[in-house]
């Protein structure tokens, strides 16, 4: 039996990757910082604490070796440098990675998109091949960059499939997108304004379809970057009506032609100027990669999670990491103030 280390595994992705390579006939450790586990894994899982920037730490989980480490965390050169070091022990790893590695053609990508005009135009859909922003320790993006140049340096010792991810999406996610929906449908706002006429479009990743990937990429070893993303990128008014249909509610949307008319108006969590779509013909290619769900049959178990979440909560106690990023996504005063002007 092949023995995979997962670290991250508790997380959104790490939990989906762990039961599809325990299905797969893997024997798994599954390494996070609280050594928990999932119920639904199978009870030969060995869950085990981690703290991954203990050098020291992470070898004694990966002992005498294993087949592969699935890294769901992994952040930056350091982390890159410590995969690395392991080499004479692991035979090949899965690192997650992003798709806000990319740049256009004219230097732009999510780290200038707050700047005029400062949001990329990528062609439709974006390959691997795409230029990236440069390596660094500034950015979330420079730094996964950074993760996936010194990973691919040493493909020669460590064969490793980077997956660039795009908008995750499915329980556990601590900045639920669909949250924007869902609060609003329970708080019934019978409403909602959508900017850029509702067609913004940000590739969304199931985690299941991430832990698909993870599992043929630890199957078939090699030094590879791959798009990981759903096999729809629905427009954010595609989204809208989805979840509405799934909460059996209706709702008027407001189409606005252009960006957000005032500030925390038509700004969802989607919405961008520019279309942001994957292609995904590489992983279908190299690994014979068919994806398990599309966006709307993952709707169901999301919104039953994120009302678990919110139950007798404010939901910035639920998601205090989206509150964080996003600030106020639930501004119905200035909805209200913009649509009686």
């Amino acid at each position: 039996m092949k023995r995979a280390v997962v670290i991250g595994a508790t997380g959104q992705i790490g939990r989906a990757a762990v039961a599809a390579l325990a299905g797969d006939g893997w024997d798994v450790t599954a390494a996070s910082r609280g050594g928990g586990r999932d119920e639904d894994w199978p009870k030969d899982v060995r869950a085990v604490r981690l703290d991954r920037e203990d050098d020291a730490a992470l070898a004694g989980v990966i002992g005498d070796g294993c087949d592969t480490v699935v890294d769901i965390v992994a952040y930056g050169a350091a982390h890159a440098r410590q995969l690395a070091s392991l080499s004479d022990r692991v035979g090949s790893a899965v690192v997650i990675s992003s798709v806000a590695v990319y740049e256009d053609d004219k230097g732009r990508g999510f780290d200038t998109q707050e700047e005029p005009d400062g949001f990329p135009e990528y062609p439709v859909p974006v390959p691997e091949t795409q230029r990236t922003v440069r390596a660094g320790d500034a950015t979330y993006s420079t730094r996964k960059v950074a993760l996936e140049r010194e990973l691919l340096a040493v493909a020669d010792r460590l064969p490793t499939t980077l997956l660039r991810a795009g908008a995750v999406h499915g329980p556990y996610c601590r900045s639920p997108r669909e949250l924007y929906f869902v609060k609003r449908a329970l708080d019934r706002r019978v409403r909602r304004i959508l900017a850029y006429s509702g067609r913004s479009r940000f590739h969304p990743a199931s985690v299941r379809n991430i832990a698909e990937l993870i599992r043929l990429a630890a199957a078939r070893p090699g030094a590879r970057v791959l798009n990981a993303c759903d096999p729809d990128a629905p427009t954010v008014a595609e989204i809208a009506a989805a979840i509405d249909a799934m909460m059996g509610v209706e709702s008027e949307t407001v189409l606005v032609d252009g960006p957000p008319p005032a500030p925390r108006v038509g700004d969802t969590p989607w919405t961008v100027p520019a279309p942001v779509v994957c292609d995904m013909s590489a992983a279908e290619r190299e690994l014979g990669y068919r994806p398990l769900v599309r966006y709307a049959e993952t709707l169901p178990e999301t919104v039953a999670w994120i009302e678990r979440q919110l139950a007798g909560r404010d939901w910035r106690e639920a998601f205090p990491k989206m509150a964080a990023a996003y600030g106020d996504l639930f501004d119905y005063a200035a909805e209200d103030a913009w649509s009686a002007s």
